[in-house]
């Protein structure tokens, strides 16, 4: 179907190619969750208070380990990720009814 715009046609998509796009963000942020995780249980801190530390520049002197240096530029990255996939996932969910919104499957 078109929908017309000022701007000229306007795509409609179908509500289960957004209701994946949801279920695809929700799958991937959990992921996301286990392998902070992995690094949370090695570090002993959670995710947030190293993200907050380390973009205040207060874990400089970690710089020079080889490992922790590693692990620090992959837990950052997927701590970025992480925040990404949510703020796209609180986007789309700020236009919907969460009732309406919720995968029920039947009992059988």
């Amino acid at each position: 179907m078109d929908h017309r715009t000022a701007d000229g046609p306007k795509e409609v998509i179908p509500v289960e190619t957004n209701e994946m796009e949801l279920q695809e963000l929700n799958v991937e942020m959990n992921l996301l969750e286990r392998r902070l995780t992995l690094y949370e249980e090695k570090y002993g801190v959670l995710s947030e208070d190293f993200y907050t530390a380390l973009m205040a520049g207060e874990l400089e002197c970690y710089d020079a380990f080889d490992e922790t240096r590693a692990d620090f530029s992959r837990w950052k990255g997927v701590c970025e990720t992480w925040l990404r996939r949510k703020e796209a996932y609180t986007e789309q969910m700020e236009h919907r009814v969460l009732a309406d919104t919720l995968r029920v499957q039947p009992a059988y």
